[in-house]
């Protein structure tokens, strides 16, 4: 597969890999000279046809058109999201305030954060810091917006932050962006509606790995005066165990460690570790789920509350893009995340916030499985 990426985190497949898809039906083929003007018009025509109600069908057709786009074009298409049709308002959780855009937390253009809140907040709300992923080297917050909804539904605030990327940074200094932003966190939030003495990690893939590094390794945290306690982590499809490193995106992002061993979470577990929600697809083509079990076995040998939730026949992008109200009938992914955090003290009084979980669809989904499909084979493997 012949890759390069897009200044947006879209990666652009070069012709080798625009022949290999010849089942695609010429009609559907976007020209390279004309697709930056027909990407701009995708969104203005699915936030119209989704309010007419046509919402799955739709969206799927626009997946479908933007890998297309993504195949085929320069990069200029890479500024339209692969993930954009999950973040339209038809497509995400109602009752719900993005109560900060852009939020600058220190210095730089990728030390910015968005917050999300429920529309009717009362009492302070536990807090959620979620972390994207992308394979350390791509990623932006806005793409998960339909994940600071979903759990804003539920009643939590939610931040999600950008972090600097490789080749820019190499580790530790992604983590170290994630724990500066956590700063903020506990200085700001309460102006936001949120306790910062109820505060939760989550994180998919490259993000699932930051948030468990940050809870099973203090010193990032101590190195930014960040005190807050943390309270349970949820991590979907994340890398814990892949050393050595056998992948370039993987070297490139921990080769020049001086100390490899210790850039694996597996290698840091104690007792003092908080408690985890581990889970993954089954065939995650992308982080094996030898990950997520080799890593619940660890924290249970140290003693360590860990809840393991394995999806059934899902590859690596499904669990996170079912948080969203568009596939959220796909896997219980946020009901599994709630319950977690309700376990461990995120809802005192109980939890009085109920997401939307949609009826399936009645048409036929063959298309946007094959949509998953392509945005899993955009990432290197990161672990055997």
């Amino acid at each position: 597969m012949c890759l390069s990426r897009g200044p947006a985190g879209c990666l652009i497949a070069t012709p080798a890999l625009a022949q290999a898809h010849h089942h695609w039906h010429p009609d559907d083929v976007i020209a390279s000279a004309t697709v930056s003007a027909s990407l701009g018009g995708i969104r203005r025509s699915l936030e119209v046809q989704l309010l007419s109600g046509i919402m799955r069908a739709v969206i799927t057709r626009i997946l479908l058109s933007i890998v297309l786009a993504c195949s085929f074009a320069g990069t200029e298409a890479a500024a339209l999201s692969m993930m954009d049709p999950f973040n339209l308002p038809a497509a995400m959780d109602a009752g719900t305030v993005k109560a900060g855009d852009g939020v600058p937390f220190a210095d730089g253009e990728r030390f910015k954060l968005d917050v999300y809140a429920p529309e009717a907040r009362g009492s302070a709300l536990p807090v959620v810091f979620f972390i994207y992923g992308g394979g350390w080297n791509r990623g932006e917050r806005a793409d998960y917006e339909f994940a600071g909804r979903a759990l804003a539904a539920r009643g939590f605030v939610t931040v999600i932050a950008d972090y600097r990327h490789v080749p820019e940074v190499r580790f530790p200094e992604f983590l170290e962006d994630n724990a500066r932003a956590l700063k903020w966190v506990e200085d700001n939030i309460e102006g936001y509606g949120g306790d910062p003495r109820r505060l939760f990690l989550a994180g998919h893939s490259a993000g699932a790995y930051n948030a468990v590094m940050l809870a099973l390794d203090p010193s990032y945290l101590r190195e930014f005066g960040v005190t807050m306690p943390i309270l349970a982590v949820a991590a979907l499809s994340g890398p814990y165990d892949f050393y050595p490193f056998e992948y370039n995106e993987v070297r490139e992002a921990f080769g020049q460690a001086a100390r490899p061993e210790g850039t694996q979470p597996i290698n840091l577990v104690t007792a003092d570790a908080p408690p985890m929600l581990l889970a993954s697809g089954t065939t995650d083509p992308i982080v094996r789920v030898q990950n997520t079990q080799h890593l619940a076995d660890r924290l249970r040998s140290q003693g360590v509350w860990v809840t393991t939730s394995y999806y059934e026949g899902y590859g690596h992008m499904e669990p996170v893009i079912a948080l969203g109200a568009l596939w959220r009938w796909r896997m219980p992914v946020l009901d599994d995340v709630v319950r977690f955090f309700s376990q461990f003290g995120a809802f005192p009084s109980g939890v009085p916030y109920v997401a939307v979980v949609p009826d399936p669809p009645q048409e036929q989904m063959e298309p946007m499985d094959e949509i998953i499909t392509q945005l899993d084979q955009m990432f290197g493997p990161i672990s055997r």
